[in-house]
């Protein structure tokens, strides 16, 4: 029997009684209005308006250029479909990095432009000050440790992180100080499954994971790579659900080769 709960609507409440009661948490991200109706039409729990909209709707090769102007349209778009799921919206780099008050100003931006239900930020106690500062005005902030994108330039590349043991170990404490901070979850991204696994068991908030192994509370998925829209990005952790960009391909071939043999429009298709 399914474990699956209906929710009118998704709360950070009804995400911790998830983990209490052992039902696994499915978030995926989304950037629009039409792709975010489909999502929350099936009962997606988590929608979360990434910062990796860089990368699959702008095409740029890192998810720094990416401004806080385009999250929060990106993200007000998505809200405006969502009838059940909870929406966090990543805060962009450079928005909350170093500078506490910048930090918060960025957040009530978002809150307030885009309706959205939370945020999310990259790093541990490098950015407690920033975290604490955002709580204080009542936001909801999830928080993203392991292998953290907006650093990538700072780590050289997209492998594993936390193999080794004071990393690890260093991963652990932040994930600790997050719960602490009063963050009402927590990402993990591309790390040892012992080690989420660790962290899951440690914490009482949700851990969501991608590229974390099956022992945490939750999955997160790049909406684009788990229906097959864009094909270059193969990682061990995506799992395909869907080839909709072959679909997608071959239709609109079709189109070019109705429209070009004058089949489209038909007398029926017309006024």
């Amino acid at each position: 029997m399914s474990q699956h709960k209906e929710v009118k609507l998704v709360t950070t409440h009804q995400l911790l009684a998830m983990k209490r009661r052992g039902e696994k948490i499915s978030m995926l991200t989304a950037y629009d209005f039409s792709m975010a109706t489909i999502l929350d039409g099936a009962g997606i729990d988590v929608l979360l308006v990434g910062d990796s909209a860089s990368n699959v709707m702008a095409g740029h090769e890192t998810t720094l250029p990416i401004t806080l102007d385009q999250m929060i349209y990106h993200a007000s778009s998505v809200v405006r479909a969502v009838k059940r799921a909870f929406v966090v919206v990543d805060m962009p780099f450079g928005s909350y990095q170093g500078n506490s008050s910048e930090a918060l100003r960025s957040a009530i931006r978002i809150m307030k432009e885009s309706g959205g239900h939370g945020i999310k930020v990259e790093g541990g106690a490098e950015i407690k000050d920033s975290i604490t500062r955002i709580l204080t005005a009542g936001i909801p902030v999830m928080g993203h440790l392991g292998l953290t994108p907006q650093s990538i330039y700072k780590f050289g590349t997209y492998t594993v992180r936390a193999k080794e043991d004071a990393e690890a170990q260093k991963l652990i404490e932040d994930a600790v100080l997050l719960e602490e901070l009063g963050c009402f979850a927590v990402v993990l991204e591309k790390i040892p499954s012992a080690l989420a696994k660790q962290v899951a068991e440690k914490l009482t908030i949700p851990v969501i994971g991608i590229g974390a192994g099956p022992d945490v509370d939750g999955q997160v998925l790049v909406v684009h790579d788990m229906l097959g829209i864009t094909k270059e990005f193969k990682p061990r952790f995506l799992r395909r659900y869907a080839d909709l960009g072959d679909i997608m391909h071959n239709a609109v071939q079709r189109y070019i080769e109705d429209v070009k043999s004058r089949d489209f429009p038909s007398a029926e298709e017309a006024y």
